[in-house]
């Protein structure tokens, strides 16, 4: 038995391709659900590639970063990234500018 993904009801039936929820009404595809979760916690580059712990990354768009009388140019490389959670979900350490978080739509994988 297919548990509603919104309010978690058994009470759930077939239509067609879709699952419906005869409780909230839902529908969903249980293919992309399963294709959701899975890609749940992974971080993707502007490319659409995985980044991993320790890639290194190229900076695609000039970056302003406040306090800073100058912006992250575009083409700046970064070594040994960490992945972490929340909207800038990169740390790194850039040089001329320390510790930073980025956000994963703008840079890509080097």
């Amino acid at each position: 038995m297919v548990k509603c993904p919104k309010c978690e009801s058994e009470f759930t039936y077939e239509n067609g391709l879709l699952m419906a929820c005869s409780q909230c009404f839902h529908e969903w595809n249980p293919a992309e659900l399963a294709e959701e979760k899975e890609s749940e916690g992974k971080v993707y580059d502007a490319n659409g590639n995985e980044l991993q712990d320790g890639d290194s990354i190229i900076v695609i768009k000039d970056l302003p970063v406040k306090g800073a009388p100058r912006p992250i140019k575009s083409g700046t490389k970064v070594k040994n990234i960490r992945l972490t959670d929340g909207d800038h979900n990169i740390d790194c350490r850039i040089d001329g500018f320390g510790a930073m978080a980025l956000k994963s739509e703008f840079v890509r994988k080097a």
